[in-house]
């Protein structure tokens, strides 16, 4: 194995899809709390993320959110990290709804319906014209 034991295989398109829930799941949680934006930046002040309304936007459209502020938007929109990744439907559960959570089947897997994008997150396709 090219890279030596500890590095990652990839998978197809699992950072794609995964990123893809991340930033779908972001605005939809703030939707669902009935959070502005600007709200958001303020419970993320408390925690001591100093952003703004423009950078908490981006994310919710797709630009890359830094791994380490995880928890700190996990928290400030009542869920957990687990759930912004889309391991889970319920937003305050910490472990994965399923052992090995798999990602839409693509052409060449059979469906077994255990998938992590459900019927709320975008696919790739449609994400990109939006």
């Amino acid at each position: 194995m090219r890279g030596g034991p500890h590095m990652f295989i990839d998978q197809g398109d699992l950072a794609i899809d995964r990123h893809l829930i991340l930033t779908h799941r972001l605005r939809a949680r703030r939707v669902e709390l009935g959070l502005t934006q600007k709200q958001v930046v303020t419970r993320l002040a408390r925690r001591g993320i100093r952003t703004t309304n423009k950078t908490l936007s981006s994310f919710e459209h797709g630009a890359g959110v830094d791994v380490v502020r995880l928890p700190e938007l996990a928290a400030a929109l009542d869920c957990t990290v687990t759930y912004l990744l889309g391991l889970t439907e319920d937003p305050t559960q910490w472990s994965p709804d399923h052992p090995t959570p798999l990602l839409r089947p693509s052409p060449a897997t059979p469906a077994t319906g255990n998938w992590i994008l459900g019927p709320d997150v975008p696919t790739r396709a449609t994400a990109h014209r939006s």
